[in-house]
């Protein structure tokens, strides 16, 4: 059974009261700051983007050096399974911060990530071993898809609604620049002291973003105020045989997506076809068992409202970063690129991004209700129209390589507009004491995604390589289906309001 998450607009009191949620309200004085670097928010905002820059950097930083790691530590053969256990933890993490932020608050949820993430890192960074770096590889999951879950969840209860998108989108910011630095400064850390210091770096770092960002926190209370009970209070006042026994909860359903995952991605990995699908089949099935439980109710069936944003971010994710993942690999196969310039791709896809996610958040206050549909499905457009001239850049010969760049940085821009205006009216439709299930909806939704399109690509040039195929026809395969993704998000991005024509 899903979870029964509202998916209508809130009543005007609901909105008061979600409002009034929120204590760190604006100086007595009558004016009402108009940034978020503005008192009461300050702290609050630096703690908010460094926990999501130290997360975006540990996730390119890592990728970067990856390959000495596994080489040192004997993981070569399972060299996947390096960023796969991050991945399958980060779904775990998600559910089980955003159902606690519901329940508390978010400070402890947040605490408890950032610790274990720190854990993590500790572990990891001094590994003698592969099977124990990869047991840090997942502590890092949990604590990634806890933070990440929970920063929208804050955001959407400490600050006014005026200021959520300007928030959202310094988070996009904060995700994105560190991509871009991460992986330089990863490879000159790993050349000049020792890959582990990599994970070091991250450790003074993550207490400072704690020191941010969590006294700001435990002063919002429980979510929803008097007026709006918890899920957890109702839970202690139902009889307890009518309690879900613990392999029906959400935490136990997000290791069964987990497992489920992991199926499907190692199916993937297969050569052979006898072997693929089955596994596949049975990856893909028990993880959309596990999804009717862990997503608002309707989220398979696209209904109006939360649900629908849940859905628009599987659909911007897989598209964008379906496509972003096999970029530089087509530059540098077909085109005969060098890596750096191939890596001008994907800086093109990643500045834009940023600059479309802070326009949308400057301009958001011109759009409300229905009409923020309008940005969303102009998003998409823009990203469809990116991936087209990408894939010409790198597929057709008489098309000069470089326009690639070019096409990726026009989808980056529509990436920007349409991620933010879908997290801001998806976050706003969610009552205060729902807010970290929609939040870690929308997370595990991204993970989902990314684990899922890019599983598939790679098996798509797996198995072109296996049976004689080119590289050409693998990528043409994957950009097709992420192409299709972006039209699919076109026609859903009417549906992010229940009231919506």
């Amino acid at each position: 059974m899903s979870s029964d998450l509202p998916t209508d607009l809130p009543s005007e009191r609901e909105s008061t009261a979600h409002e009034a949620a929120a204590p760190m309200s604006p100086p007595a004085s009558g004016t009402r700051p108009e940034s978020v670097f503005a008192a009461p928010y300050t702290a609050l905002t630096w703690g908010i983007v460094l926990s999501v820059a130290l997360v975006a950097f540990e996730s390119m930083g890592v990728a970067t050096v990856l390959p000495e790691i596994a080489g040192r530590l004997g993981g070569l053969n399972a060299y996947g399974w390096g960023l796969s256990a991050l991945m399958l933890a980060n779904l775990i993490g998600t559910v089980a911060a955003g159902r606690a932020a519901d329940r508390g608050g978010p400070a402890r949820p947040l605490a408890a990530g950032l610790a274990v993430f720190a854990v993590g890192c500790a572990v990891a960074g001094s590994a003698a071993n592969w099977p124990l770096f990869l047991a840090g590889r997942f502590l890092q999951g949990l604590g990634v898809g806890a933070v990440m879950a929970l920063a929208y969840t804050a955001i959407s209860l400490a600050y006014p609604q005026r200021l959520r998108a300007r928030m959202f989108a310094l988070v996009s910011g904060g995700w994105t620049v560190p991509s871009l630095v991460g992986p330089t400064i990863a490879a000159v850390i790993s050349d000049h002291v020792s890959w582990r210091g990599v994970f070091v770096l991250l450790l003074p770092l993550i207490a400072v973003a704690a020191v941010l960002a969590l006294p700001q926190l435990r002063r919002l209370g429980q979510p929803g105020g008097a007026g709006h009970p918890s899920p957890a209070a109702s839970s202690a006042a139902a009889p307890a045989a009518e309690k879900d026994p613990w392999w029906s909860t959400p935490v136990a359903r997000s290791v069964l997506l987990a497992t489920g995952t992991g199926i499907l991605l190692a199916g993937l990995q297969l050569r052979q076809l006898a072997l693929l699908v089955p596994l596949v089949a049975v990856g893909a099935g028990t993880a959309v068992v596990a999804l009717r439980r862990v997503t608002p109710a309707g989220t398979l069936s696209v209904r109006r409202g939360v649900p629908a944003g849940v859905v628009l971010r599987f659909l911007l994710c897989g598209a964008y970063f379906g496509s972003e993942a096999f970029l530089p690999l087509g530059l540098v196969r077909l085109r005969e690129l060098s890596a750096t310039e191939a890596g001008l791709g994907l800086s093109a896809g990643a500045i834009t991004w940023v600059l479309g996610a802070a326009w949308q958040g400057r301009a958001d206050s011109r759009w409300s209700g229905r009409s923020r549909a309008v940005p969303i499905a102009a998003g998409f457009a823009a990203l469809l129209v990116g991936i087209v001239v990408m894939a010409l850049g790198v597929l057709v010969d008489a098309v000069p390589a470089l326009t690639a760049v070019a096409g990726w940085a026009i989808g980056g821009a529509g990436m920007g507009v349409a991620f933010n205006a879908a997290t801001t009216d998806a976050m706003e439709q969610a009552p205060a004491d729902r807010q970290g299930e929609a939040s870690g909806s929308m997370q595990l939704a991204q993970t989902l995604a990314v684990a899922v399109l890019s599983g598939l690509g790679g098996a798509a040039v797996s198995l072109s390589a296996a049976h004689g195929g080119s590289v050409s026809v693998a990528l043409t395969a994957t950009f097709a289906l992420t192409a299709a993704l972006t039209a699919a998000g076109i026609l859903a991005a009417r549906r992010i309001r229940p009231n919506a024509a």
